[in-house]
């Protein structure tokens, strides 16, 4: 990449490595001397978190912007759902290995609707409804294999837990992202979004949609399809128009969502929505 614009000043790459070549000495090896921002010990202290929010969030967007994407969709869903044929590995207990297994359906689906989402973003270059998830497994996976399986660039926003999560083999490396700070990486979800597909899941499934869902309620965002996959699950899971009768919501906020089962109705509700094909 070319450097934006001539200075008659050093750019910091260049005094990056002069540092490294100065003579070994007590001073040089001294905390103080490094450069502040190639000192992670200084980096991480607490007084920097304005600068890692900032960082975090110029990072991804400015290697997405080079790279010409424009917008996305977004996959959310639960990282413990195999694929169809594989071990429900996250079952405690015999039961939730037999919905692991029978929800394991919708690996398939989310998998189908990425591949549909890639063929249309394939039209622009891969610069429009670009696949975008978590980068972890499960439902995750799925949609960065849709994607890789039509041979498509997609997007992984991983998060550093507790636990240990690599990647996904499926995201495209040149987009695979690591947060620090939740509040960062669910931005960057929903900056670009186009659609918001929402298959079953737990805990981070759920703060994922229900914070969309306030963006669109609120007008914090505009009104882009919200697709509930796996209508069985997600009215026992949710009922929104108790909600409503308890006054907590609107009536017709719920019209905000669709449910769907099929990566295909999915896909029909997305193309309705943008005329895509006119």
């Amino acid at each position: 990449m070319e450097k934006a614009g001539w200075t008659p000043l050093p750019h910091s790459d260049e005094d990056l490595e002069r540092s490294k070549s100065v003579p070994d000495t007590p001073q040089t090896r001294a905390e103080t001397y490094r450069l502040a921002w190639n000192d992670p010990d200084f980096m991480t202290r607490r007084e920097l978190r304005a600068v890692r929010l900032q960082l975090e969030l110029l990072k991804p967007e400015m290697i997405l912007a080079e790279r010409g994407i424009r917008s996305t969709v977004i996959l959310f869903g639960g990282a413990r759902l195999p694929e169809p044929g594989g071990v429900a590995w996250a079952a405690k207990n015999e039961t939730q290995k037999k919905n692991l297994e029978e929800n394991s359906k919708y690996y398939e689906e989310a998998r189908k609707f990425a591949r549909l989402c890639s063929q249309q973003s394939a039209a622009s270059y891969y610069r429009e409804y670009v696949v975008v998830t978590g980068g972890g497994p499960g439902v995750m996976e799925a949609g960065n294999r849709g994607a890789d399986d039509v041979g498509a660039p997609s997007i992984g926003l991983n998060i550093v837990l507790p636990h240990e999560q690599a990647p996904n083999a499926y995201v495209t490396p040149e987009l695979c992202f690591n947060f620090h700070y939740f509040a960062i990486r669910k931005m960057h979800f929903v900056m670009r979004a186009k659609a918001v597909a929402v298959f079953p899941g737990g805990f981070g499934t759920m703060d994922e949609f229900f914070e969309t869902l306030t963006l669109i309620q609120t007008g914090r965002m505009e009104r882009v399809p919200v697709i509930l996959f796996g209508k069985s699950f997600w009215k026992r899971a949710i009922n929104l128009d108790f909600l409503a009768e308890q006054g907590t919501i609107s009536p017709g906020d719920q019209d905000i969502i669709d449910f769907v089962d099929t990566a295909d109705e999915a896909w029909g509700i997305v193309s309705r929505f943008y005329k895509l094909g006119e």
